[in-house]
């Protein structure tokens, strides 16, 4: 593999998507039966046996993971690559959140059985959780779609499986409890799966995790001090809502709500910019806004229509996306009561696209948009899609969704075994639904099997994977203790 000039390391080289060398298996059948759909399942299964994927054989060849996070870099903001560093750098768990890039480039070099799905794209255990509905149900679902690509269907369910393995070895877990909450998950796709495969289009399109039911459900198999944290939680979420958010992140200066500066993690476009780039920015923003109702239903863009821009700021968000841009936006209604936060964000490549296929959307935002509708079974009220032309002359790609509407998720750190077990099952059954929506859920079924061949191999590639990821956070590591990348820890 070529070396990238002075680096010493290896240039980034995708490597195809082995799929992509045989007939495609991917999405829906609509003109094949139930039977006929889980023959073409059983057939992939004896060119690609569930025991293969157990296998991690990364080659003398595999891309170097530093190399491949400062590819990242070159198209994000300058001044903050140093604190996704940093965030990266707290633990082998959030090195892995930011390092969806260098397992995608791993995944893409194991065998697959080629049956593709809408994917998640970065389906680790932190991005589940819950949130609001538009029913005001708190629904349990996937939350981040930003590497959302129709893909491998495995590729979800090892994204998810390791990042529980990752996650237990933090904990102090030992190897058996770790194994059991891969297993768990692992195996509630399968069976989640094989019950989505006798279901009809419409059952399967209105699935979805109720948590004032699956609440019920929980308390029964947690510890009682488990299971009121957990409500407490669940309790804590509903709280979460632009009002929240409007308390929290504004103050009042000559009478108009303002959001308040928290440099360089919260930063008001007048700080940014000046004045009068500031003022150009929101008439970018004003533009932005005007056009992103167009992608929203009717009803939505009558509702939007009735908020007015006050303020906005740039606000740096999450692990892997650190470094894109994100604006958060401060729209009021009637009165200083009747805020709503929504959060531009940018959106960029899927990092999936190097090795499944550039992404059939023009507009980065759309595809984000649309991947999140296609396996979510409730999404924000406000999501959308827009281009704009930014302060620096480039037009770039924004999603756009409301910052807070009762989100919430379960600490990993606070996780015991049991409850990781059960949480593992809940981010299975999810990842299966969003799948079964999208790909041939009768040919993936019927592949998986009514054994635990699928969920043990999986625990065995989550093992190896592991160790690998510890590898690699310790690559990182040796390159900010000389050097080569900047890190500004704390934040």
């Amino acid at each position: 593999m070529a070396q990238s000039a002075g680096s010493g390391r290896p240039s980034l080289v995708p490597v195809a998507d082995p799929a992509a060398r045989r007939p495609s298996r991917s999405g829906p059948a609509p003109h094949l039966s139930r039977a006929e759909r889980a023959a073409r399942g059983k057939i992939a299964r004896s060119e690609v046996p569930l025991a293969a994927h157990a296998e991690l054989a990364p080659t003398a060849g595999r891309a170097d993971p530093v190399a491949l996070l400062e590819s990242q870099a070159a198209s994000r903001v300058p001044e903050l690559v140093p604190i996704r560093y940093g965030r990266m750098l707290v633990s082998p768990f959030s090195f892995y959140r930011g390092a969806a890039l260098v397992m995608a480039s791993d995944l893409a070099g194991t065998a697959s059985p080629g049956l593709r799905a809408q994917l998640c794209g970065d389906a680790h255990l932190s991005n589940f959780g819950v949130f609001a509905s538009a029913e005001r149900h708190l629904v349990f679902d996937a939350n981040d779609f930003d590497e959302t690509a129709p893909g491998p269907f495995e590729w979800d369910v090892k994204r998810l499986a390791a990042s529980l393995e990752i996650a237990g070895r933090e904990n102090g877990f030992s190897r058996k409890q770790r194994r059991a909450a891969v297993v768990a998950a692992a195996q509630g796709y399968r069976e989640a799966m094989r019950d989505f495969a006798t279901r009809t289009n419409l059952e399967v399109w209105y699935a979805h995790l109720d948590m004032d039911v699956e609440l019920a459900a929980l308390v029964k198999v947690l510890r009682p001090a488990r299971a009121k944290l957990t409500q407490d939680l669940l309790a804590k979420a509903r709280t979460r809502d632009s009002l929240q958010a409007f308390s929290k992140l504004t103050t009042v200066v000559d009478g108009e709500p303002r959001i308040v500066s928290d440099p360089p993690l919260v930063v008001p476009v007048t700080e940014l910019f000046g004045e009068i780039e500031a003022e150009a920015l929101f008439t970018q923003i004003r533009s932005l806004l005007s056009a992103y109702r167009r992608t929203l239903q009717s009803d939505r863009r009558h509702l939007l229509g009735e908020y007015r821009l006050v303020d906005m700021a740039r606000k740096v968000v999450g692990v892997g996306s650190v470094g894109t841009r994100a604006w958060i936006l401060l729209m009021q209604g009637i009165d200083d009561a009747d805020p709503v936060f929504l959060q531009a964000k940018e959106a960029q490549a899927s990092v999936l696209e190097a090795f499944v296929g550039a992404s059939r959307y023009v507009n980065h935002g759309q595809r984000v948009v649309a991947g999140q509708h296609l396996m979510q079974a409730s999404s924000d009220i406000f999501l959308g899609w827009q281009r704009t032309l930014g302060v620096d002359g480039v037009e770039r790609d924004y999603y756009v969704r409301q910052l807070r509407d009762w989100k919430g998720s379960i600490p990993v750190e606070q996780m015991e075994p049991s409850g990781m077990a059960v949480y593992a099952r809940l981010c299975g059954w999810t990842l299966a639904r969003g799948h079964a929506r999208s790909g041939d859920r009768a040919a993936i079924a019927a592949y998986l099997g009514g054994k635990d061949t699928f969920d043990q191999a999986i625990a065995d590639f989550s093992a190896a994977y592991a160790d690998q990821n510890e590898r690699d956070y310790q690559a990182l590591a040796a390159a900010a203790a000389s050097g080569v990348i900047p890190v500004q820890s704390g934040l």
